[in-house]
Formats: structure tokens, C-alpha cells, sequence
């Protein structure tokens, strides 16, 4: 484990976006996206540079492309460069969907944690340990 995360941040809402920064910054560097698109751009820039992304939070309702059908794009993108599950980014959805289809989908498309909003810091940290990013 590095000393220093790389992290991705995705979500539409600015407020969701910094609150999340504002948690995680202590922890790494943060990117930020606010659209499926943009995250899969990111993660598809961080991987041609061997600079791969630690952790993604992920969004899922949010424009142009949404969460789960870009967390599917990811996992292509890190099979591709042979990251298999478990080996790739640690992705924690943080969403205000709860219904068991949007999480039972996220598991599917191998997410590693799903949080609802609001996320709260101890939370959020505690998934951070139990995926032994931080200690």
C-alpha cells in the first residue's frame, strides 16, 4: 500500500464532490469527475500512464453516463490490462440510491463497497480500512 492514494471522485453535485474531497484529501491525491464520461476518460488516462486510480467513489445518478453502466466500462478497461477483480481499483459507490436492484447491480458490475448518502466520514473511513487501503 502506498503512503499516498490515488483517488477519483464522481458525482454531479459540487457539494457532494468537495465533501468527499474534504475527507479524502488527507489520504491522497483526488481527481474529480461529475459524469460517468468523464470518469471513464480519467480512469482510461490514469491506465495508459500506469497510474492507476486507488479508490473511485462513484456516483450513480448523474448525466451524460451513469454510475453503474460506467463502473462496467471501467472493469472492462482494467480486464484489458489484465487487472483482474480484486486487483483493480477499489470502488466504493456512494449514492443516495438504497434499492436493493441499483445495489444488487452494483455487486454485480464489482464494486467493493456501496454507501448511501449523505456519506458520512466514519463510514466512509471504515470501508477504506476494511478494503485495507488506509490502516
Amino acid at each position: 500500500m502506498s503512503a499516498e492514494l490515488n483517488i477519483l471522485i464522481v458525482d454531479d453535485e459540487f457539494s457532494a464532490r468537495k465533501l468527499l474531497e474534504v475527507m479524502l484529501k488527507p489520504y491522497g491525491r483526488c481527481a474529480v469527475a461529475t459524469n460517468g464520461k468523464e470518469a471513464i476518460e480519467a480512469v482510461q488516462q490514469a491506465l495508459s500512464q500506469d497510474d492507476y486510480f486507488d479508490l473511485i467513489c462513484l456516483d450513480i445518478m448523474m448525466p451524460e453516463m451513469d454510475g453503474q453502466e460506467a463502473l462496467k466500462v471501467i472493469r472492462q478497461f482494467e480486464n484489458k490490462r489484465s487487472l483482474w477483480p480484486g486487483n483493480g481499483a477499489k470502488v466504493i459507490m456512494t449514492t443516495a440510491l438504497q434499492d436493493a436492484s441499483n445495489i444488487m447491480t452494483a455487486y454485480m458490475e464489482q464494486c467493493e463497497s456501496y454507501l448511501v448518502k449523505p456519506i458520512e466520514k466514519e463510514a466512509l473511513l471504515a470501508e477504506m480500512r476494511k478494503l485495507t487501503l488506509i490502516p
